[in-house]
């Protein structure tokens, strides 16, 4: 009697199929999705629509039962082996299938930057490092391999990449970035979507829109800016991977551009993400965002306040608070209309179905399959590619590099990141970094017997104390060379970053660029005595070099590179490798001398009167220093040599619509084979809105081997020539534009002017 009573309550609510309906529409994959989503969405009570718009936790397997009485949204886990997780998401899903009403699984997400965040996975190098390959398939072979390990794992859905470009080097999350340059960003991010989302693992572009330049470069602060700017700069690479790469969602940041909260503002969720961008995805908060309209922003006097303004801006996904558990009560009272509900669980629904969540069957998440895929072989070489290509040889003093062992018998390898991997944010290593390789693994792997290698800290990498500088110095003078490993450190905040003393990641901002605690010390101090000094920087971000580059007789950098950091770095300094990386962060002479990205206006830096001064000879703009990068954006060296030739483009004079080529050939003129990084650059040399004097348009990283010639073709649609003009207008405006093609954004060899009509 009791059946029959509630089969009928729920017929009269509408909520269940009709008994001639054999099977629910919204379960026949042969339909389309829409069709699909929208009968579910009929069948749904309001409570059922708002628990869809909700993140969710939880780590006991025991407990899965009694915490998910009711379907979720989106859920994580972020503190388990691969394995472990497997089977807890393996049960999840299965007890939301079948015993909840409309067996609707959860969205699975994870941070991915690097690996997927479950203890075990391969660790990647930072995304930082990512942008310094200048090479967009190796990204994209490591995304789908990050994809494929998220997958086995049950996870389908990435909390990455991150597009926001880092002119702020202050910032600490620098590491967590491309670089500074969007069309670099673009291509990155497109690629590294494009991998994770052909295993069937969505992507989740972040942190819409313009986080990554804060005021002071204090994570979370205001953003300045216009908006042109907006458009121009900081949403170009979120316009070129939606358009490109159509991305299952995007995260919103919980920042404010220009005094409005992003979280808060329709116009820049809606009108502008949906509207101009075309973004047709969901929304997924920044952790905490929605609530922090009130606690930090003070936008709005209540959490009730904050759910709404967020809803109708157009977050879909409240994470990390419990601001949207008040909808429902709010749209009973008529305070919120359910449209906005519907709306939501609309969008996130349909990514459900498009990942596949709504027809896998039970054996989508097999755990005993962890241990084939997870950190396999493969990926771990992958893992060593992607580093190996990431390093940047910045000087290299009478080809002091690669090391000549016979010539070096002993070693004397100093510095606090000599015997310490860093993996970098969001990796998911413990403090003491023994998953990674370090650089002193790496060399005693890489030369065995052959070379005496002697390790010492000689500092720390953040406090004052100097006492371990002498036994350094002595050690150096030992040793027949001294290599210096020195740069900041970073550890996810889930692993207890701060009682570790980092200096790089989300929410650790330097307020200054120079070396940390003692290391400028210990490295003139190694210096003075008179023994060959190469210095390795292993940092997220660049730093104040400006004494190494003038007195070390080598300086190599490694943005963090992941598990295998120490065996790419050994094999690049002993010439197993030849370094290929470029610099996707113009790196500063003082923290004054900041910000010194690239692609500036001319009024900016090239002034009518000085140029600059130095401690010898003030001058002005600025009296003691010049008002330009250290090393430029593009910039690194290889241990060979190329030499462009031929030089040519498809026409001369361009229509708004049309595609330029540009051809050029390299020839590898050393006795290494070599990668070399061809870059295309463009100047409007006429426009009535200040363009930048230069901005990266096109690139290639091509093999080269000794005494070779290839030819390279480089591609622009002329239509990358468009800019907001004073009115917000996009436009190509007719004129001449100069290309320019170099080996970096300081050292062209060839300019050409077109006429755009």
């Amino acid at each position: 009697m009791k059946k029959k009573f509630l089969f009928a309550a729920l017929l009269i609510c509408g909520t269940l199929p009709s008994v001639a309906e054999e099977k629910p529409r919204y379960q026949d994959a042969s339909l389309p999705v829409e069709e699909r989503v929208e009968d579910l969405l009929r069948r749904m009570t309001l409570h059922e629509k708002v628990l869809q718009l909700q993140n969710n936790s939880n780590s006991d397997i025991n407990a899965v039962e009694s915490h998910y009485k009711e379907s979720t949204g989106t859920m994580h886990e972020m503190s388990k082996t691969a394995k472990e997780a497997a089977e807890l998401f393996k049960k999840l899903q299965h007890h939301l299938r079948t015993r909840t009403l409309w067996g609707i699984p959860a969205l699975i997400t994870v941070e991915g930057i690097n690996g997927v965040l479950q203890d075990g996975c391969t660790i990647f190098p930072q995304a930082i490092a990512q942008g310094s390959t200048f090479n967009p398939d190796l990204v994209e072979d490591m995304a789908e391999a990050i994809g494929r390990e998220a997958h086995v794992i049950g996870i389908r859905q990435l909390q990455c990449p991150v597009l926001d470009i880092a002119r702020e080097l202050r910032w600490g999350r620098v590491e967590e970035t491309f670089g500074e340059d969007p069309f670099l960003i673009g291509e990155m991010g497109t690629s590294f979507v494009r991998g994770s989302q052909t295993e069937g693992v969505g992507a989740m572009p972040k942190h819409f829109v313009a986080h990554g330049t804060p005021t002071g470069g204090l994570n979370c602060a205001y953003v300045a800016g216009g908006e042109r700017e907006l458009r121009n700069l900081y949403a170009y690479p979120f316009a070129k991977v939606i358009r490109n790469a159509d991305p299952v969602s995007v995260m919103s940041c919980y920042s404010a551009y220009d005094g409005v909260p992003m979280t808060h503002s329709a116009y820049y969720m809606t009108d502008f993400l949906r509207g101009e961008l075309g973004f047709k995805g969901y929304v997924y908060s920044d952790w905490g965002a929605v609530d922090r309209l009130k606690v930090f922003h003070q936008a709005v006097a209540t959490s009730e306040e904050a759910a709404r303004k967020a809803i109708i801006a157009g977050i879909d996904m409240d994470v990390w608070d419990w601001a949207y558990q008040t909808l429902e009560e709010q749209v009973k009272k008529g305070q919120l209309d359910e449209y906005y509900i519907d709306r939501a669980c609309r969008r996130i629904l349909e990514a459900k179905f498009k990942l596949g969540l709504f027809d896998e069957g039970e054996d989508a998440i097999d755990p005993a399959k962890v241990d084939k895929v997870v950190r396999s072989k493969e990926h771990v070489a992958l893992a060593k590619a992607v580093a190996d290509e990431s390093i940047v040889l910045l000087e290299n003093k009478n080809n002091i590099l690669p090391l000549d062992l016979s010539r070096y018998k002993s070693i004397a390898l100093l510095g606090p990141n000599s015997n310490y991997g860093v993996a970098g944010d969001y990796g998911w290593v413990n403090a003491d970094h023994h998953e990674c390789v370090t650089l002193f693994d790496g060399l005693k792997n890489a030369l065995g017997q052959k070379v005496q290698v002697n390790q010492l800290d000689g500092c720390d990498w953040w406090s004052q104390k100097e006492d371990g500088i002498a036994a350094a110095v002595e050690l150096a003078r030992k040793s027949d060379i001294a290599i210096v490993a020195v740069g900041t450190r970073s550890l996810w905040l889930g692993r207890n970053a701060k009682a570790n003393k980092v200096t790089s990641g989300e929410g650790f901002d330097l307020s200054s660029l120079e070396l940390p605690g003692k290391q400028l010390d210990l490295l003139k101090a190694v210096k003075a005595t008179g023994k060959p000094v190469v210095v390795v920087l292993i940092t997220g971000k660049p730093l104040v070099m400006t004494w190494a580059k003038e007195n070390a007789d080598a300086v190599v950098l490694q943005f963090y590179g992941g598990e295998q950091q120490g065996n790419a770095m050994a094999d690049v300094l002993l010439g197993k490798v030849n370094p290929s990386g470029r610099l996707n962060v113009s790196f500063p002479r003082s923290t004054g001398n900041t910000p010194c990205y690239y692609n500036y206006y001319r009024t900016d830096r090239e002034t009518v009167f000085d140029k600059g001064g130095s401690l010898d000879e003030p001058n002005g703009h600025y009296v003691f220093d010049k008002p330009y990068a250290l090393w430029n954006f593009g910039y690194g060296l290889s241990y060979t040599n190329f030499e462009y030739s031929d030089f040519s483009l498809n026409d001369t004079v361009f229509s708004a619509n049309g595609k330029l080529k540009a051809k050029v050939k390299v020839k590898n003129t050393g006795k290494r084979d070599g990668k070399e990084v061809v870059q295309l650059y463009v100047h409007d040399l006429v426009a009535s809105v200040s363009q930048p004097v230069q901005q990266l348009k096109a690139f290639k990283k091509v093999e080269v081997p000794a005494g070779k010639e290839v030819e390279v073709e480089l591609e622009m649609p002329i239509e990358e020539l468009s800019f907001c003009n004073e009115y917000l207008k996009r436009v190509v405006e007719p004129g001449d534009v100069e290309i320019q093609i170099g080996r970096a954004s300081d050292n062209i060899v060839f300019r050409k002017t077109i006429v755009v009509k």
